[in-house]
C-alpha cells in the first residue's frame, strides 16, 4: 500500500491537531488494508458488526502506535493534543462509515469507541515500544483482541497473522508518516498515557 507522507505546502511547522489530521487519514487506510489482507488469507470476517469490530481493534492499535512515537517526539502538551484529535477524526471517520451501513446515532457510535479506546489505552500502556517498535507483548495484545472478534475457526490463526503480518507493516507505515510529517517538528519528553475525551 502507498501512502502520502509529505506536507503539500513545505517551510513552516505545523500544529498538533494539523498533524493528527494527516496522520488520521493515513491510519484509516493502513486499518481499512489490513482488514482487506485478512480477508484475502481466507479469514471470515462478515460484513457487519464483525467487520466494523475488526477495524476499531486495529484503529486502537494505531492510535496506540501514533501517540507512543508522538511521546518521542513532541512536548507534553503538543502530544496530548495530537493524540486526542486523532483519536477524536478517526473516531468520526469510524462512526460515520458504520452508521452509513449499520444506522444507529453517529453521536453515540463515536462515544462507543473513545469509551472502548481508553481502555485498550490502559491495556496497552503495560507494554514497552522504543525506537525499534512495538514489544512482542504489544503486538501480541493486539492478536487476543483480535481473536476476540473472530469466529471460533479462525480464532487459533489471527494471532499469528496480526503478530506475523499485519502490525509489523502497519508499524512501519505509521513511523514513516509521523517521520516524513515531523521533519522539522519540535522533539522533547514526559511520559503518561494520555486518556481522550470524545468532543
Amino acid at each position: 500500500m502507498r501512502i502520502k507522507s509529505n506536507w503539500f505546502k513545505s517551510g513552516r511547522e505545523h500544529t498538533p491537531q494539523e498533524l493528527a489530521g494527516a496522520v488520521a487519514f493515513v491510519v484509516w487506510r493502513i486499518a481499512d488494508n489490513a482488514l482487506k489482507n485478512t480477508r484475502k488469507a481466507n479469514f471470515n470476517v462478515e460484513i457487519g458488526n464483525q467487520y466494523f469490530a475488526f477495524l476499531n481493534e486495529f484503529l486502537f492499535f494505531l492510535i496506540q502506535i501514533a501517540d507512543r512515537i508522538a511521546f518521542r517526539r513532541l512536548t507534553q502538551e503538543a502530544r496530548f493534543a495530537f493524540t486526542s484529535t486523532l483519536a477524536n477524526r478517526v473516531a468520526e471517520t469510524l462512526a460515520e462509515n458504520q452508521n452509513r451501513l449499520l444506522g444507529g446515532n453517529r453521536q453515540e457510535s463515536k462515544q462507543q469507541f473513545i469509551d472502548l479506546l481508553n481502555q485498550r489505552a490502559d491495556d496497552y500502556a503495560d507494554f514497552d515500544y522504543d525506537e525499534d517498535g512495538p514489544s512482542f507483548r504489544f503486538t501480541r495484545y493486539l492478536g487476543y483482541c483480535m481473536n476476540q472478534v473472530m469466529s471460533e475457526k479462525d480464532s487459533g490463526w489471527i494471532i499469528d497473522q496480526m503478530i506475523s503480518i499485519e502490525a509489523p507493516g502497519a508499524v512501519e507505515m505509521v513511523e514513516k508518516t509521523l517521520r516524513d510529517l515531523l521533519e522539522t517538528g519540535p522533539r522533547s519528553p514526559p511520559r503518561h498515557r494520555t486518556t481522550v475525551a470524545g468532543d
